[in-house]
């Protein structure tokens, strides 16, 4: 498979626009945020599996059941989540106030929210500053990305091309995320004409193997959603053209999002192979991006191998066999046949002290693998969370 080659800078598709603005939520940044469709697009999402969801999650599940979606209206600073009913009348309040504005129906809107849990949705502030950002809708995702942002250290989006096709995504995220899936918002829109079941099915697949296979600190968030509008004005597109691009942005994005994480100094990514089931090489690789003394030991430059073979080894339901297993860090072996190598230390400190690290375990028991992606552990993810309620 070619190659996916990503635009220099990135842009919306035909037919999309955005805006974001500073409503009150934040003192002085961007905290809402307005991607439109000219006409109805065909829509798929998925959602957290988190047992507790936001109101816009509630909301956003039973909107996307129609297939349907001119509108995505998102704040940040406030997720609108353990708000009870309340939070449910102001999510849809919100989706009205969206709609008003640009001549549609509530129904026809997807509402997300991100930021602090348990705290009332300021509705007011939203509605007031939803009025008149019509008028300041435009094609650079980038102005979109900057209203949906919460500890991220800047906007994410990017664009490639598929035949007449363009497909745009925009993400924000950069702790609590764990699928399925993360305090992860990711829009994927493009003007590809696919209708709303098979944008659901190749989504999914899409989702699968990225954003899915995404951890920052093992947890899952109340509020996350990945959704897909599109709205045909590229005309057909064939599937099979199509979903390679997807994934291949659905990925480059997951490394963004990993690499952003709070405080995190390394892109981490694991890969998994000769597992006994794809399931089994998922797992293992969500253990390996998951463990604490594997994040620090990427942190300090520190190539202690007993913490990724720790990892490992604690997928008990798993096939593993210290016989068969290899592991690498960034190209250079370090187990062989589940015995430390005898490998230059120097060389491998300086492996791990680069941006991006890559470990790899090959299992020997089978044919499956799989790759996870995260990033190390620093103070700063400490210091991002420890007062993130009240900052």
């Amino acid at each position: 498979m070619p190659a996916t080659t990503f635009h220099a800078s990135p842009r919306l598709p035909r037919g999309f626009r955005c805006a974001s603005r500073n409503v009150g939520l934040k003192p002085n940044a961007k905290d809402l945020a307005l991607f439109v469709s000219e006409v109805d697009a065909a829509a798929a999402a998925v959602f957290t599996r988190n047992q507790f969801p936001g109101a816009p999650v509630t909301l956003g599940r039973e909107t996307i059941r129609a297939g349907r979606v001119r509108a995505i209206v998102v704040n940040s600073r406030v997720s609108n989540v353990a708000t009870g009913e309340r939070g449910i009348h102001h999510a849809r309040r919100m989706a009205a106030a969206a709609a008003a504005e640009i001549g549609t129906t509530p129904d026809r809107v997807l509402v997300s929210s991100t930021g602090v849990i348990g705290v009332p949705l300021p509705i007011e502030k939203i509605e007031q500053g939803i009025r008149g950002i019509a008028r300041e809708l435009q094609d650079d995702p980038l102005v979109g990305a900057e209203g949906i942002m919460t500890t991220d250290t800047h906007p994410k989006a990017l664009s490639a091309s598929v035949g007449e096709a363009t497909i745009t995504w925009v993400a924000k995220g950069s702790g609590m995320i764990e699928p399925n899936m993360a305090t992860m918002l990711v829009y994927i829109f493009t003007d590809a004409r696919l209708d709303a079941s098979v944008l659901d099915r190749v989504l999914r697949q899409a989702v699968d193997v990225s954003f899915n296979m995404l951890s920052i600190d093992s947890d899952t968030s109340t509020s996350d959603t990945c959704a897909m509008l599109a709205n045909g004005l590229a005309g057909d597109i064939a599937p099979d053209r199509f979903v390679p691009v997807l994934t291949a942005g659905c990925i480059r994005m997951t490394e963004i999002l990993a690499r952003d994480g709070e405080g995190a100094k390394h892109l981490l990514r694991a890969t998994v192979r000769s597992a006994a089931s794809t399931q089994e090489a998922r797992r293992v690789a969500k253990s390996v991006i998951n463990s604490p003394l594997v994040k620090t030991m990427i942190f300090g430059a520190d190539p202690n191998v007993g913490r990724l073979l720790m990892a490992v080894g604690k997928c008990f339901d798993c096939t593993i066999r210290p016989q068969t297993t290899d592991v690498r860090i960034n190209g250079h072996q370090v187990v062989r046949r589940g015995e430390r190598v005898d490998f230059d230390d120097h060389v491998v400190r300086a492996a791990l002290a680069t941006e991006v690290v890559d470990l790899e375990v090959d299992l020997g028991v089978g044919e499956s693998d799989a790759t996870a992606y995260g990033c190390d552990l620093t103070q700063g993810y400490i210091d991002e969370n420890a007062a993130y309620y009240s900052s």
